[in-house]
């Protein structure tokens, strides 16, 4: 009897096993390509794809190359194609580049959910957690304010054809010019904020191009990391200013010394979530309605000619906040 009712156990066992393993197969996939992996930003917002993916019962993972490579970003979307993913969430690194293949995936009926990346072509929706015009100018108003309304300045951006960073860029630039005429714009502005030894480089030379320079403001992640390594390097703490947006687990040792004077954000772990939550609201036929309330963005108006949902949620990166959000795996 005892024999039977073990055989009978480990039957029902290997049943339900079974069964969770179809289960998970049958899971719809979400594949989100960012632009690059193993950095801190992205580090989070994967976290937050994988969480939401697995209370909403999706198959979502991230997918993130080995360099900020527009190439690579378009690999990456046809391998998710060949896997059969139903939705995919994509952060540009250049947004013509992948207008084709946003568009195949759109005519394979393939879901596509964009950030950081307003109007993108190829998407039936993009998501901001920051409206470039507000994040651009909070940035140039802090700097001005580091700076004593004076001086020159340089900005960078993580490539010249993403286009976020340069409305943020454009943002900032515009503010700074039209409350402070005695800040100068050094150049026009340089493509390295996704790379840390490129961005440390060109702050280091144009440290020793410009006398002047007291201020960088860097729009990509790893941008604020290398010019405040550069101010370091050069004992130049406290008469350069570096301002922007970066992992505040990455850069919290740079803020403590004073290399890196602040910045904003919003939560990448909180927009890994919005991308799942935006993908299963899509993929059960529900349409984004003027006034939803979306998990992750609040109340909503969305831009329906452009396909764009924008708020505001900006967290402000400071001696004061820095460790909290550190501590949050941020």
């Amino acid at each position: 009897m005892i024999k039977t009712f073990l055989a009978a156990a480990l039957a029902a066992s290997l049943s339900l096993a079974g069964a969770f393993s179809v289960a998970a197969q049958d899971a719809p996939k979400v594949g989100v390509v960012v632009k690059i992996g193993g950095i801190p930003w992205f580090n989070a917002m994967e976290m937050g794809i994988k969480e939401r993916g697995q209370k909403l019962g999706l198959d979502a993972f991230m997918v993130g190359p080995t360099s900020a490579d527009p190439a690579l970003q378009v690999r990456a979307i046809e391998d998710l194609i060949a896997q059969g993913v139903k939705v995919i969430g994509v952060v540009p690194n250049d947004a013509k580049v992948l207008e084709p293949v946003l568009t195949k995936d759109k005519e394979k009926g393939i879901i596509v959910i964009t950030h950081e990346s307003p109007s993108q072509k190829g998407a039936d929706w993009d998501f901001e957690l920051a409206s470039s015009q507000g994040f651009g100018e909070a940035h140039g108003k802090l700097l001005a304010e580091k700076m004593g309304g004076k001086g020159e300045y340089a900005v960078f951006v993580g490539s010249l054809t993403v286009p976020l960073h340069n409305a943020w860029a454009d943002a900032a630039i515009a503010y700074i010019k039209k409350n402070y005429p005695e800040m100068t714009l050094v150049g026009e502005r340089y493509g390295v904020a996704e790379d840390v030894d490129k961005s440390r480089s060109t702050a280091l030379d144009l440290i020793s191009a410009h006398p002047n320079l007291k201020g960088f403001l860097a729009f990509g992640s790893q941008g604020p990391i290398g010019a405040g390594r550069a101010i370091e390097e050069r004992r130049k703490v406290g008469e350069i200013f570096v301002l922007g947006p970066f992992s505040p687990g990455q850069g919290q040792k740079l803020v403590k010394s004073d290399a890196i004077s602040g910045g904003f954000m919003w939560n990448p772990k909180q927009a890994g979530e919005v991308f799942v939550t935006m993908a299963d609201k899509l993929l059960k036929g529900e349409e984004i309605k003027d006034g939803d309330e979306i998990e992750g963005l609040g109340v909503v108006h969305p831009d329906f000619q452009n396909r764009n949902i924008i708020v505001d949620q900006l967290v402000p990166i400071n001696k004061d906040t820095v460790a909290d959000l550190a501590a949050m795996g941020l």
